[in-house]
């Protein structure tokens, strides 16, 4: 996520880095589930976390990926006895600050500048989800596929001399679980994209080889960074 020069981020970290400790988190560890009282707003300074539903049949949604820099806050602010609304799940080895809810909302209410950079935050999440929702009614499964492999790109690509390296292990159930699809549609989908080299996979990485075709295929707009992302 890109970051202004005054970012609710930035205002936490220097706010609470002081008084509280790093927390270390292994990968496939749960910081909270769906319905759990609130407890903690966290900052992620390393790695990253899946923040998804679990649908009463039992598949797995992840509604969005964080990497550092990021912040957790996924319930109902300012609201009396407060339940998460997702689950957050590492996806790496991650390093993060864990801040009481009750400080977090008290340090929002109380300086002018973090609650403006916080009503920024805020509305750049909305508009990011309102696009993610554009691309998954608009373009149908294989679109959706395509739209997040453009999205894993700008939030996770680097480029190598086969194209852009989506730097973050994924399996096939997981890119499914981003899609809301089954493994076995995206199974098919990749399989495709193979057969055409526009993409490669290897040791759970996915790198772009052609990624102007993607965006040919989703009508891409080439939005900003900062809201076409995984996060």
């Amino acid at each position: 996520m890109q970051m202004t020069s005054i970012s609710i981020y930035n205002l936490m970290v220097h706010f609470f880095q002081k008084s509280e400790p790093i927390q270390k988190v292994k990968n496939g560890t749960a910081l909270f589930h769906e319905k759990d009282p609130v407890e903690y707003v966290y900052l992620l300074l390393k790695g990253s976390i899946a923040l998804g539903r679990v649908h009463l049949r039992g598949k797995d949604f992840i509604l969005k990926v964080l990497s550092e820099k990021e912040i957790i806050v996924e319930y109902q602010l300012f609201k009396s006895k407060p339940q998460y609304q997702f689950y957050a799940k590492a996806l790496t080895d991650c390093e993060l600050l864990q801040i009481k809810r009750e400080q977090f909302e008290e340090f929002i209410l109380t300086d002018p500048e973090a609650m403006n950079a916080f009503v920024a935050w805020l509305s750049t999440g909305y508009l990011k989800a309102q696009m993610k929702c554009q691309d998954l009614i608009m373009n149908g499964k294989k679109g959706s596929l395509y739209s997040i492999l453009i999205r894993l790109c700008n939030s996770y690509g680097v480029k190598t001399e086969n194209g852009l390296l989506i730097d973050l292990p994924l399996t096939h159930q997981e890119l499914a679980n981003l899609t809301y699809g089954t493994r076995e549609v995206i199974q098919r989908a990749l399989k495709e994209l193979r057969e055409k080299d526009v993409i490669l996979y290897e040791n759970q990485k996915f790198t772009i080889k052609n990624l102007a075709y993607l965006k040919t295929e989703v009508d891409c707009q080439n939005c900003p960074l900062e809201i076409c992302g995984i996060n």
